[in-house]
């Protein structure tokens, strides 16, 4: 296991890589709005150890150790990562082969990459709870995150993560979210001209988002694609549901 820092585009990026089979490909994982590397706990290891294949993860700029940020956000902030950001982090990881595995706003980066008509590296993609349009009880959840934020102990317990980019990470996602600019923001263009494998997991209590998402994934991506509701599972599969989460995901990749 190797980690540290890349840089891209002026910003330093934080990185951890897991080794795995040459022969298998590399598996991407793609974090959350307020996710990091640190964020994903156990899960990469796990996910290495189920499927034998090599693990790379890193921070988006403004989160965990990698460059800050300053708010506000541009409501093209994922197509931005996924356009620009990602393919460069691939190159400068020497990835050839990839499996995105995005949860929430890194499974629609990973959604947008895949479908965005460049040269892409990924052989597959799974999407944990990903976005492909703004719903209101993703908009609800995201305004009580808030106020969760100024009234309880979210903001200290998302320091230990974030460092000096805690509030510019929550506040830069928070608010593009909740931006009228952000209501109609939707990623369906980019599905049907997905040509890989797509699994899409999402917990039937998801309180970010409905059944429609992974319908709509499944519906329009241009390969073949398959849906996973978990039951007692909220926003995180892999944290909700982590067994379940790593069998299917060890299953697809075997697929491939």
């Amino acid at each position: 296991m190797t980690q540290g820092f890349i840089e891209n585009d002026g910003a330093r990026l934080e990185f951890r890589r897991i080794d795995g089979a040459a022969d298998r490909p590399t598996l991407v994982l793609l974090h959350e709005g307020l996710g990091c590397v640190e964020m994903w706990r156990d899960f990469p290891d796990r996910l290495s150890q189920a499927t034998g294949a090599p693990v790379f993860l890193f921070s988006r700029a403004g989160y965990g150790r990698s460059s800050p940020v300053p708010p506000p956000r541009p409501a093209t902030y994922m197509h931005r990562e996924a356009l620009d950001v990602l393919p460069r982090v691939l190159a400068a990881a020497r990835i050839e082969r990839a499996v995105l595995v995005g949860h929430s706003d890194g499974g629609s980066i990973a959604l947008i990459y895949a479908g965005g008509g460049r040269r892409s590296k990924a052989v597959g993609i799974v999407t944990l709870a990903a976005h492909v349009f703004n719903e209101k009880v993703c908009v609800d959840s995201i305004a009580a995150a808030g106020e969760a934020y100024r009234a309880t102990d979210l903001r200290e317990r998302l320091v230990r993560y974030h460092g000096d980019n805690v509030d510019d990470a929550f506040w830069g996602w928070n608010r593009v979210w909740l931006s009228p600019e952000f209501w109609g923001w939707n990623i369906e263009e980019f599905l049907p001209r997905i040509s890989v494998p797509v699994l899409a997991i999402q917990g039937w209590d998801d309180e970010y988002g409905t059944e429609r998402q992974v319908d709509t994934i499944v519906g329009l991506v241009g390969a073949r694609a398959e849906k996973l509701m978990l039951d007692r599972c909220r926003h995180s599969p892999h944290k909700d549901q982590p067994e379940a989460t790593l069998d299917a995901v060890a299953r697809f990749v075997g697929s491939l």
